[in-house]
C-alpha cells in the first residue's frame, strides 16, 4: 500500500501538469489576494488578516482537486494498468486508501506555499502579529477537510470513467453541487422550516462554520460522512469490476 501511495505522488509531481495545477493555484490565490482590486486584497482592506485566501481557494479547489484526482483510476483503466493493479498483493479498500491518501498529500503540498501569506501579513501587521491566529488555523482546518471531501468525490468520480477530461469536468459539476447547490435551493425559501436542514445538507455550511475558528463535532461528522461515504462507493466500484 505504501508503494503505491509513494507511486501516485511521484507520478503527480514527476509530470509537468502537476506543477502547473499547482501553480495555477498559487498564481490565482496570490492575484485576489494582492494584485486585483477585490475586496478581499489584503492591501486595500486595511486589515491584518488572510480571510481572503479562505473566500478565494474553495472556488479554485474545485478546479484543483479535480486535476489531481481525475487521472487515479481513469488513467490506468484507458492504458489498461488497472488489470496489473489488481494483481498486487493488496485489497481492493488499500488501492482506494493509497490513492487518497496521496491526493491528500498533493492537497496538503499545494496548501503549504500559502503560509508566505500569512508570514508576510503577519509582519506587515501594526503591531507585528497582529493577526487572529486561531481563526486563520481553523480556517486551514476547514481548507483540507473541504479538499479531503472533494478528493473523495472525484476519485469515485475516476473511478467510474476511463477519460480524464470526463472525470475532470463531472468532478467540478457535483462537487460544486455539493458546495452551492444546497444554499441555491435554501435560497429560494420554498420549504420553510425544512430550509435549514436542507441548508446544512450543503459542504459549505459546514466550511464556515469551521472557518470562524470553531471546531464544532458536528462539522467534523459531516465531512467524515462524506469522505466515508464516497470512499466506501469506490471501493464498491472497484470491486464490481465492470469495465
Amino acid at each position: 500500500m505504501y508503494s503505491l501511495f509513494l507511486k501516485e505522488i511521484k507520478s503527480f509531481l514527476g509530470s509537468l501538469v502537476g506543477y502547473i495545477v499547482i501553480g495555477v493555484f498559487l498564481i490565482l490565490t496570490g492575484l485576489f489576494l494582492w494584485v486585483f482590486p477585490f475586496a478581499d486584497n489584503i492591501l486595500l482592506r486595511g486589515f491584518a488578516d488572510i480571510n481572503g485566501l479562505f473566500q478565494i481557494a474553495p472556488m479554485v479547489f474545485l478546479l484543483l482537486i479535480p486535476a489531481i484526482t481525475m487521472r487515479s483510476f481513469a488513467e490506468e483503466k484507458k492504458t489498461g494498468t488497472i488489470e496489473l493493479l489488481l494483481t498486487y498483493p493488496l485489497k481492493d479498500t488499500q488501492i482506494v486508501l493509497a490513492k487518497y491518501f496521496a491526493s491528500i498529500v498533493l492537497l496538503v503540498i499545494s496548501l503549504l506555499p500559502t503560509l508566505i501569506y500569512f508570514f508576510s501579513v503577519y509582519y506587515l501587521g501594526y503591531p507585528k502579529g497582529n493577526i487572529d491566529q486561531g481563526a486563520m488555523w481553523g480556517s486551514y482546518m476547514g481548507l483540507i477537510f473541504l479538499g479531503a471531501a472533494f478528493a473523495a468525490i472525484g476519485l469515485f468520480i475516476s473511478l467510474v470513467t476511463d477519460n480524464q477530461i470526463i472525470a475532470f469536468l463531472f468532478t467540478v459539476v457535483i462537487c460544486f453541487i455539493a458546495w452551492l447547490g444546497f444554499d441555491f435551493i435554501y435560497s429560494f425559501d420554498l420549504f420553510g422550516s425544512f430550509g435549514y436542514i436542507i441548508k446544512t445538507l450543503g459542504i459549505s455550511h459546514h466550511y464556515e462554520s469551521i472557518s470562524r475558528g470553531v471546531v464544532d463535532t458536528r462539522d467534523i461528522i459531516y465531512f467524515m460522512s462524506v469522505i466515508l461515504l464516497f470512499l466506501y462507493l469506490s471501493v464498491l466500484r472497484l470491486k464490481s469490476r465492470n469495465w
